[in-house]
């Protein structure tokens, strides 16, 4: 993998003032509305697997000694609110009982699968460079765990027929289209036989996906994309020209992006908002970064409009907490973190029990730095960019 590069954050001048925004239009009297919430790549790591197998134990749930679900369990009051709940399934599944892989050819647990389903997830992004990793058959086997738990999915298909089909969804009575796109992995290409498994990138590609949907009755298109630089803060020449030609040459509503595995600037762009990178949902990179573990679930509430959609950005920081290393039967240290966990950062700041001064001083630190990250971009001033409120 790239190695990481961070871009100062100068936040100082942000505050909850400035990120109030202008007000917002009120919409159409009696029109429709739902919200989305969007987050970041799922990398199951072989450290995230053992805490799986240490969490089914505990727990006596999951299936074939795997359990996701407490790692996941931080997320679920925000995840599980909206009416529709997009992740990114960056890598392809085994059996449920392996063998499975890490980096760089990743096949992971069909039963993280089920966790994001048990989460509130609704549907998720497949169209990654690691789509292909282990070749059709995994393609395959992935989509149809998709399909045995519940999770829709658009990115990359089965059959050719699958590919030319269309993830559209009636949410609050609302037809909305999901598509997903990605660059494609040099090491494991698609065989040109079997060209379309992968929904590659290309502008043109994606107008007439956008023109289909439309055709089919879609009123929303939604578009995540696997794009950019790994760990690099702020999006590159290419995802700032792609983003500019999409706002302007389609009509598409919402872009989503990740691949970066870091967060970078959520902006609006021709009056579309564009989240460039989400970072990690989950993740546990081999030397994390901190930049690596801190993400964002992107908040966007649709309201129907006299001549569109209006359309509100908010965010929740998220971090993925990683315990210290110690020796074979070495004891934590007191207050130490246990587990891997995703976090609500917001929800642990303002209900912080009895967590230690340094633990909080973490999840402080992600907070701010995620928001500086994120308003990299100038979203607060007047496109309203903020923070989500707990309770929402």
């Amino acid at each position: 993998m790239a190695r990481y590069l961070t871009v100062p954050t100068v936040i100082a001048v942000l505050t909850a003032g400035c990120a109030s925004g202008t007000p917002e239009s009120p919409g159409k009297a009696g029109g429709r509305a739902f919200t989305v919430a969007a987050s970041g790549d799922v990398l199951v790591h072989p450290e995230l697997v053992e805490q799986a197998t240490k969490d089914a134990e505990e727990t006596g749930k999951g299936e074939a000694g795997l359990d996701f679900g407490p790692m996941f369990a931080g997320v679920k009051p925000v995840i599980s609110k909206a009416d529709l709940a997009i992740c990114h399934m960056e890598t392809p599944v085994g059996e449920p009982r392996g063998p499975f892989q890490g980096y760089p050819e990743f096949l992971v647990p069909p039963q993280v699968l089920t966790s994001l389903k048990d989460v509130g997830y609704d549907t998720c992004s497949t169209a990654s460079n690691h789509t292909f990793d282990h070749g059709f058959k995994a393609v395959k086997r992935t989509l149809d765990a998709m399909d045995k738990v519940g999770l829709g999915h658009t990115g990359s298909a089965r059959t050719p027929e699958e590919a030319e089909r269309l993830n559209i969804r009636d949410v609050n009575g609302v037809k909305v289209a999901h598509l997903s796109y990605s660059w494609e992995s040099f090491v494991h290409p698609t065989p040109e036989k079997q060209r379309w498994v992968l929904n590659r990138t290309d502008p043109s590609k994606i107008k007439k996906s956008e023109a289909r949907a439309r055709a089919q009755g879609a009123e929303v298109v939604i578009l995540s994309i696997h794009w950019g630089a790994e760990y690099y803060n702020e999006p590159g020449v290419a995802q700032l020209r792609l983003a500019q030609w999409l706002t302007e040459e389609t009509g598409i509503d919402l872009v989503i992006g990740h691949h970066s595995h870091v967060v970078q600037p959520i902006q609006k762009v021709n009056g579309t908002w564009v989240a460039y990178s989400l970072g990690n949902q989950v993740a546990r990179h081999s030397s994390p970064a901190g930049i690596t573990e801190e993400g964002a679930i992107g908040w966007f509430e649709f309201r129907e409009a006299a001549d569109g959609w209006d359309v509100t950005a908010r965010y929740r920081t998220t971090l993925v907490e990683i315990p210290p290393e110690v020796e074979p039967g070495e004891k934590l240290p007191a207050g130490a973190v246990e587990d891997h966990r995703v976090v609500d950062v917001r929800h642990v700041l303002d209900n912080p029990g009895e967590l230690s001064e340094d633990r909080l001083a973490r999840y402080r630190l992600a907070a701010d730095r995620t928001m500086g990250f994120l308003f990299n971009r100038g979203a607060p001033d007047g496109d309203g960019l903020a923070e989500l409120p707990l309770g929402t």
